[in-house]
């Protein structure tokens, strides 16, 4: 538990030697310690998991995820301690609110960007459900571009394949009708344009010569339809229409599995708005006041700071501080006086040999 302690006062930034002296501090440092140590800790985490998404698919995703998060834990955690242990509690609370004021804004600065990345890992659902619309619109409005820009490269093609194709079906209905009159005639069935007399007659020899010329017209319809059809179909695949397709589940949720930061961030922004265009008050308040959390936990060592009274701990400190100031102004005095007796003697020294020197001369 000793340890424990120890390596919380470490992290509070305090001198531990003067610290000792006084147990009924040792608590308030230990918890000042321990918030900004899990600011630190929180911080790691979110900076792994935002450079684990800008290297994910990758097999280095993890060991930089794990390098960086590190690097970004242990920097955030070297500013907090140098923010929270340079507030001086011997100043008055105008003056260390003041100190601790752009200190404070610093704090909302770096809670901003830890929050983001674990905002991202909180609602990871939510976000992949939106991606998964998003990919699929964005893929349905470029088959749509591809299709409209097709659509006026090739347009008397088109046109005349959708002219072609009305004819054929006209005819191919005509045929069936007539088909069935002639059955009629044949079978002796009565209407207004059969005579009623079964049997293979006159009428009925020349109603099939009839429907086998059309049927043969329909033959030639058809494989020019099938010809206009091949041409569209090669220019679709040469264009590339042929290759897009609209995603399946499998394909959206694999494509969401690798999303990087910049997609999941831009998903976030967009679940506090409803598909019909409204803001959803719920979802934008929750990602508000979990933004709001970790910004307030990235403050909180600074208010802890600011709140804790004066104690004998900071007032040992002040003592020290006051003595090492008094000492070096004491050595500063001594150095002085050390100067000015050697200068006189150089100066005495530096005349008599000058003299010597035109004596000589």
């Amino acid at each position: 538990m000793n340890s424990v302690s120890r390596f919380f006062w470490f992290c509070s930034g305090v001198h531990i030697s003067t610290l000792e002296k006084h147990p009924t501090e040792h608590n308030k440092y230990i918890g000042i310690g321990a918030t900004i140590f899990f600011t630190g800790l929180f911080a790691a985490l979110s900076g792994g998991y935002a450079m684990y998404f800008v290297f994910k698919g990758d097999s280095t995703a993890l060991p930089f995820a794990f390098l960086f998060g590190l690097i970004w834990g242990l920097a955030i955690f070297n500013m907090d301690r140098y923010i929270v242990s340079s507030i001086n509690k011997s100043a008055s609370t105008s003056k260390q609110v003041l100190q601790a004021t752009p200190r404070i804004l610093l704090a909302i600065m770096i809670g901003i960007v830890i929050s983001r990345p674990l905002e991202l890992k909180i609602f990871d659902k939510e976000i992949k459900e939106r991606l998964k619309v998003t990919y699929l619109t964005n893929q349905r409005s470029k088959i749509d571009t591809l299709n409209a820009a097709f659509g006026n490269k090739y347009k008397i093609e088109l046109a005349k394949l959708k002219d072609v194709k009305a004819q054929r079906d006209s005819m191919e209905s005509g045929i069936k009708v007539d088909r069935q009159k002639l059955n009629f005639e044949i079978f002796g069935n009565k209407t207004t344009e059969t005579s009623g007399i079964m049997g293979y007659g006159p009428y009925a020899k020349r109603k099939e010569a009839e429907l086998k010329q059309r049927e043969q017209n329909l033959d030639t319809l058809s494989a020019d339809v099938r010809k206009l059809e091949g041409f569209v179909d090669g220019r679709k695949q040469f264009d590339g229409l042929m290759s897009e397709k609209l995603y399946t589940s499998k394909q959206l949720d694999s494509l969401t599995s690798i999303a990087g930061f910049a997609d999941r961030n831009s998903a976030l922004g967009q679940l506090s708005i409803r598909p019909d265009g409204k803001k959803d008050v719920n979802t934008s308040l929750a990602v508000t006041f979990i933004g709001l959390l970790f910004i307030f936990f990235e403050c909180l060592p600074v208010f802890v700071k600011l709140m804790s009274s004066r104690g004998p701990y900071d007032r040992s400190v002040e003592n020290i501080e006051t003595a090492q100031m008094y000492e070096s102004d004491k050595d500063k005095d001594y150095e002085i006086s050390v100067i000015d007796g050697v200068h006189d003697t150089r100066v005495s020294t530096e005349i008599n040999r000058r003299k010597n020197a035109l004596n000589s001369n």
